[in-house]
């Protein structure tokens, strides 16, 4: 039901624990089987990923496997402004997991300016990344709600004032830190032009699946499904009930 009102090449629905509907475990699971069915490919594959507490238990997930022929690239940074690390990057340990190269993206999430965004992406190694990320085969991406408990706030990219002028702007959602709003458009902000992220790439082709669940993302969810910013989706039951409701 979910293939056939969005439009989506890939859809996954785990299984939900009555008791824990919004557990990511399953979700996990789910993910790490659809990985596996591209990293089993003998050809050479693009894989780039997002970030998130969701994207590395599905790394936790993944059996170890060898897997010289792929490529893993990051669509983010994981710096802040100041140097200091989130700590969800599930670039590298995928890559360890399965043996092979990866590219971690070399800029912080939000630059200082558009201007210095402009003068960062020209370094080789950004626009060699950025280049990896378009070509990529298959995009592993979450979803993030905008309210006061969104991972920008929380991680500290946005301030209580910016998250909330966001919000009465419209703002739905985000991806890779990609601001858009309810109706999946990505918005014309300040934020927006000094985001590091790669561009979202709208090619079916090269599927964007999104893996998310859970009461407080449902807006967001909703909305990058009729923007179609992703092209798949993993999710849990009672999060898919939510959506067809």
């Amino acid at each position: 039901a979910l293939r056939a009102r969005f439009g989506l090449v890939i859809c996954e629905v785990a299984p939900s624990d009555p008791d824990a509907p919004d557990l990511l475990a399953g979700i996990a699971i789910a993910a790490a089987a659809e990985l596996e069915r591209v990293l089993k490919s003998p050809e050479r594959r693009i894989i780039s990923l997002g970030t998130g507490r969701t994207l590395r238990a599905l790394v936790e997930q993944l059996p170890r496997m060898s897997c010289p022929q792929h490529v893993i690239v990051s669509r983010l940074g994981n710096m802040m402004e100041d140097g200091s690390a989130t700590p969800y990057n599930a670039t590298i340990r995928l890559a360890e997991r399965v043996g092979a190269p990866h590219f971690p993206y070399p800029l912080p999430v939000l630059a200082p300016s558009p201007e210095e965004l402009r003068a960062m992406q020209q370094q080789l190694g950004a626009r060699n990344t950025i280049n990896l990320c378009n070509q990529a085969d298959i995009s592993l991406v979450g979803i993030g709600q905008m309210d006061m408990t969104a991972p920008l706030h929380v991680d500290g990219f946005l301030s209580d004032a910016e998250i909330r002028a966001l919000i009465a702007d419209g703002a739905a959602g985000e991806i890779t830190s990609w601001v858009y709003d309810g109706e999946g458009r990505i918005m014309d902000c300040d934020f927006n032009r000094r985001v590091a992220s790669a561009p979202l790439t709208a090619d079916p082709d090269k599927p964007v699946v999104a893996l998310a669940s859970g009461q407080s993302k449902l807006p967001a969810i909703r909305a990058a499904l009729k923007g179609r910013l992703i092209s798949g989706l993993i999710t849990s039951e009672a999060t898919a009930e939510r959506l067809l409701a």
